[in-house]
């Protein structure tokens, strides 16, 4: 029997304990979650913050859901109470400060301005023009420099001909990851000869304000091919390629190039000889040829021609009238001076430097290069220091005045970028063949017109300033990387040595990234020449 305290307490079931023997967790579903399917995910699903008052997250993600896996109503809540007049957050729409107004109105005008109207010659009436197909759009576009390089018509640095037969086909974003590491303490010098003159030191002293003209000078330049060397054939059993420091620089530093060049290629037996023509103009500088808008577009007197002819004139003369009258004379004379001459040669200093061309996997070679210094200095120990000495420049005078007088004393460093972005490959040019040449400075001199819109020799030029840098370094300003530059040559010499006996032309296309090798008959070129010879004798 109960008693009556006994029942009024209320009854207690115990409740059944489930135990899994294999792990942990239950054995088997309930009842009421027996048909419910499992909630999918997805692994590229994001988390996001760790409580969203919004709601803006959480609606989302469920819309995101249904696009997926459909609609249904297994995981939402309900809850049998009305809730409709409890809010946890405030929905209504914030209040934007008036700069916030301001900057969202502008940012709509801006996107949403409306199409150019403009009269139909033929209708009468205005007719809208989408801002996507508005040739005004266009033109605007190209004159901002984009296209500019299409209006420059540029001619090829040589004719290519029927007869001949192209052997390889090499496009620079095939040789722009290449890399061979610099061999510089490997190389030596087998011969130097010429006659070097000291820099004089009083032209770091020039400004805009005390600037000094440019003189011309009455001194030769020799500009002698490989096989034309006489010290090249005394060397030939030396090495396996020949060339001089200009065709190197040239192949060294191709992916830069804009304009079109070649060079002869000669493979006899295991040798390989880079040549130039004689009646090229490959010993040219180059204006503004990296540039968004290439010169001589209008022609005239900024004629491509006549601007590189003026800037090789400026290079030659203010390379020797910034030197002294004390020389350095090596043992040997310089190979190309002749006693007849009524002039006498310029400062240069030759010197044919044997360079290991090691590459992974591939057949050791050596280089035979004829490399050219232009003067030596005396540092403040008194250690002699080899130099090469080269001008930039200014031939656009807008206004007619000289942007370079008015801001080369204070912003320099803003003319030298400009230059580099406009003048890219003849720089990286210079800068490898001092590196080749094993020059310790490399001298840049500031020129400028005397007279605005003219050009060539017969105008005044002034120098403005000079700058010094050491090569190496230099190269890591202008981003020029000397183990892709000698892997560059080493692509294009192996490609060259699977060539049999005979005579090639490598030739750069003008406004392509495009290298091609062509097989010549022997006597190309040389046919031109005897009858360049043959008129000037009947002249």
């Amino acid at each position: 029997m109960l008693t009556t305290e006994e029942e009024d307490k209320p009854d207690f079931q115990t409740p059944g304990v489930v135990n899994n023997p294999v792990g942990w967790g239950p054995i088997s579903i309930p009842e009421q979650f027996r048909d419910i399917p499992y909630q999918p995910f997805s692994k590229s699903d994001n988390l996001g913050q760790i409580t969203d008052w919004t709601g803006n997250l959480l609606e989302r993600r469920y819309r995101n859901y249904n696009q997926q896996f459909g609609t249904g109503q297994h995981y939402s809540y309900f809850h049998e109470e009305d809730e409709s007049s409890f809010q946890l957050v405030d929905s209504s729409k914030p209040q934007r400060s008036l700069y916030q107004r301001s900057r969202a109105r502008y940012q709509r005008t801006r996107h949403q301005r409306p199409t150019q109207r403009v009269q139909d010659p033929k209708t009468g009436r205005m007719t809208v023009i989408p801002k996507y197909n508005n040739p005004m759009r266009r033109n605007n576009w190209n004159n901002r420099g984009h296209d500019n390089k299409s209006n420059v018509k540029l001619k090829s640095s040589v004719e290519v001909r029927k007869d001949w037969e192209l052997q390889i086909e090499i496009e620079f974003s095939q040789i722009a990851k290449k890399y061979l590491n610099y061999p510089e303490k490997d190389i030596t010098n087998l011969v130097e000869c010429g006659t070097l003159e000291h820099y004089d030191k009083k032209y770091d002293r020039i400004t805009t304000k005390a600037e000094r003209p440019l003189t011309m000078t009455n001194r030769l330049f020799h500009y002698v091919s490989t096989t034309d060397d006489p010290i090249i054939r005394e060397l030939a059993k030396e090495g396996h390629v020949f060339a001089t420091d200009s065709i190197l620089a040239t192949i060294m530093t191709c992916p830069r190039s804009y304009y079109s060049w070649d060079i002869i290629i000669q493979r006899v037996g295991s040798r390989l000889f880079f040549d130039k023509r004689d009646d090229s103009d490959f010993d040219l500088l180059t204006v503004n040829e990296t540039a968004n808008e290439l010169p001589g577009g209008d022609g005239g007197s900024n004629s491509l021609t006549k601007l590189s002819l003026e800037a090789t004139y400026i290079n030659q003369n203010f390379s020797q009238q910034c030197l002294k009258r004390e020389a350095k004379t090596y043992k040997r004379p310089n190979p190309f001076a002749n006693e007849e001459d009524d002039n006498e040669p310029s400062s240069v200093a030759y010197r044919y430097r044997k360079i290991p061309l090691l590459g992974p996997g591939a057949e050791p070679l050596t280089l035979i290069c004829r490399c050219e210094v232009d003067a030596v200095t005396t540092s403040a120990n008194g250690e002699e220091k080899y130099m090469n000495i080269k001008a930039l420049n200014e031939w656009d005078l807008k206004g007619g005045a000289s942007e370079w007088r008015q801001k080369l004393d204070t912003q320099r460093g803003d003319i030298l970028t400009t230059e580099m972005k406009n003048n890219k490959c003849k720089l990286a040019k210079w800068t490898v063949s001092s590196i080749l040449a094993g020059s310790d400075l490399l001298k840049f001199g500031y020129v400028t017109r005397s007279m605005p819109r003219s050009s060539g020799e017969s105008i005044g030029h002034s120098i403005l300033g000079t700058q010094e840098f050491i090569p190496k370094q230099f190269a890591a300003q202008i981003s020029l990387d000397m183990n892709n530059a000698w892997g560059i040559l080493r692509v294009i010499v192996d490609r060259c040595m699977q060539l049999k006996d005979g005579k090639y032309v490598l030739y750069k296309e003008p406004g392509k990234g495009i290298l091609r090798i062509y097989k010549v008959p022997l006597n190309t070129f040389e046919e031109d020449n005897d009858d360049s010879d043959e008129e000037e004798e009947g002249k």
